[in-house]
């Protein structure tokens, strides 16, 4: 427990979590005027954007891994720069396919067009009238974003004049909305199948499709999740970069800023549970032995474990109960961190610094290992029988090779996401098959980048158990749950209280259970943070 914090000083508000979200909705009650106080389980602040030593003189984005949708506003707004927020591009993105051929896939619309020519003229000419209309789907859902999803079965007056105002502020959007209603019922392949031709082309934004999701390309519903990651609007293939000192530096700019103003942070707090009286929410409790109390509670803890463990069945609407258990939140997805003596040597490497592919990179820094449709396909089919891929599709990232504040000189830390490695097994359990699934991860990469084995000093296998363990997203799941129709906007994540509040008075959500889902943007900690006070300026009121 931080040494300046008395139990029993008095809070405004108290968050549960100190993940970004948390942080970031934290900061913005501050901003208002908030006495706010934050209860983290851990021993270190940042949830699943953390940075942290995995060898001596190793330090590694452990699970988030690269910088894309924090958005620009929440970085000016909480002068996140000011306080050590500092990012750095990476190289486009390179998919390597059978020997040394590869795919180039960039911001730069040509450069991706000169690398989609090599492998079908038609797709290359296609491409910048794709670009734009998948551009002009996702400005609508980035405006989306920020919006509180209204319940549109309740019959206020309040809740008519919300709707009333989300539909006036979107009256523009006309037929496009039609292109969004296409991305969240078909398959990332029927979608692209529309437009493209070449199967590895499709694959290349096919890929997006299945990060951190149990799904296929083949799965309807697919073609939104492409989307979900695109949004960011940085630089950098797909809006991508990375934190100089690993992702955990994002969480510790977002923690000093709201120490700066106000803002108590207590580590190694777990809460044992949300104190109800009378139908509200009054304090919570560690499983320590402490108490606090605050008029408002919010939780930046998945939506299942509030529910469930923390405030309990007893104090939940039957129908809030049957929903949440319902909630998918089936992860598997996979993450390995990386201390080696150099990165991984590509088959492709020669061609791509010859041929001049990457501007001033020398390396390919980001990459993704899934050549085409029927690869990306089969890691999912044999996933959704119960087994882990036995060639699993594989993003390798090298931060070291733009920071070097990661590794001792001249050596790097490779990140490895990918899939598919189901939550549980069938007929098995990781404790018997970790080791055979780290061979398989490394056989695969050996396949693209013959001899890495030799380079690796360590290396950490976390699945999807491990990552519920350490960081308790649920199931593992990085999203805290699918990002499929029936799990967004105002569904998300149960019918009737998606719009940051709970059944439960003073209780409220801010995490990535809630609109518009994961990824590291902090956009559910600000929209939490914005009804927390405007129910506040209605009771003073």
């Amino acid at each position: 427990m931080s040494a300046d914090i008395t139990v029993g000083k008095v809070y405004d508000a108290i968050i549960i979590g100190a993940g970004h979200n948390g942080l970031v909705c934290a900061n913005y009650l501050a901003k208002a005027g908030q006495k706010v106080l934050v209860l983290e389980r851990r021993d270190v602040v940042g949830g699943a954007a953390v940075t942290e030593e995995i060898a001596p003189g190793f330090r590694a984005s452990i699970f988030s891994y690269l910088m894309s949708l924090l958005h620009p506003r929440i970085i000016r707004e909480l002068e996140l720069k000011k306080h050590g927020l500092e990012v750095l591009p990476c190289s486009d993105m390179v998919s390597p396919l059978d020997g040394d051929n590869y795919i180039l896939f960039s911001d730069n619309i040509a450069k991706s067009q000169a690398s989609f020519a090599r492998f079908s003229q038609h797709d290359a000419d296609i491409y910048p009238e794709f670009d734009r209309y998948l551009n002009e789907a996702a400005n609508i859902v980035r405006k989306l974003l920020w919006e509180t999803p209204v319940d549109p079965t309740k019959r206020d007056w309040r809740t008519f004049k919300d709707g009333a105002s989300l539909l006036w502020r979107h009256r523009k959007i006309g037929r496009k909305m039609y292109r969004i209603v296409d991305m969240l019922t078909m398959s990332a392949y029927d979608f692209l199948r529309e437009w493209f031709d070449d199967d590895r082309i499709m694959a290349v934004l096919a890929y997006y499709a299945s990060i951190g999701t149990f799904a296929g390309p083949k799965t309807p519903g697919s073609a939104y999740v492409i989307m979900h990651h695109i949004m960011g609007e940085h630089e950098g293939a797909g809006g991508w970069g990375f934190i100089k000192g690993g992702m955990g530096s994002i969480t510790q700019a977002l923690a000093d800023s709201a120490r700066e103003k106000g803002v108590d942070i207590v580590t190694g707090a777990p809460i044992k549970e949300v104190r109800i009286q009378n139908g509200r929410a009054t304090a919570v409790s560690t499983t320590t032995g402490e108490t606090y109390a605050a008029k408002t509670i919010i939780s930046n803890a998945d939506a299942k474990t509030l529910y469930l463990n923390l405030v309990g069945e007893r104090h939940l609407p039957e129908e809030v109960v049957r929903e949440i258990k319902g909630y998918r939140t089936f992860s598997t997805a996979f993450k390995m961190n990386i201390a080696c003596e150099r990165p991984p040597q590509y088959r492709i490497l020669d061609r791509v610094r010859r041929e001049g592919t990457l501007g001033s990179f020398d390396y390919p820094t980001y990459m993704h290992i899934a050549p085409d449709i029927d690869y990306l396909e089969r890691a999912y089919d044999e996933a959704k029988h119960g087994w882990y891929s036995s060639r699993p599709f594989i993003t390798p990232v090298v931060p070291t090779m733009v920071d070097t504040t990661l590794a001792p000189p001249g050596k790097h830390v490779v990140n490895l996401f990918g899939g598919h490695a189901p939550y549980t097994l069938k007929g098995a359990d990781w404790a018997t098959e970790k080791e055979n699934f780290r061979k398989t991860v490394f056989d695969t990469i050996e396949d693209y980048a013959p001899g890495f084995r030799d380079d690796v000093i360590e290396a950490q296998l976390l699945v999807a158990p491990d990552i519920e363990n350490i960081v308790n997203l649920p199931q593992g799941h990085i999203f805290h749950g699918e990002l499929s129709t029936d799990q967004l906007f105002f569904q998300r994540p149960v019918s009737g209280y998606a719009d940051y509040r709970t059944p439960v008075k003073g209780l409220y959500i801010c995490g990535s259970s809630m609109h518009p889902g994961g990824g590291v943007s902090g956009i559910p900690g600000f929209n939490a943070a914005r009804e927390v006070l405007r129910d506040i300026k209605a009771r003073r009121n």
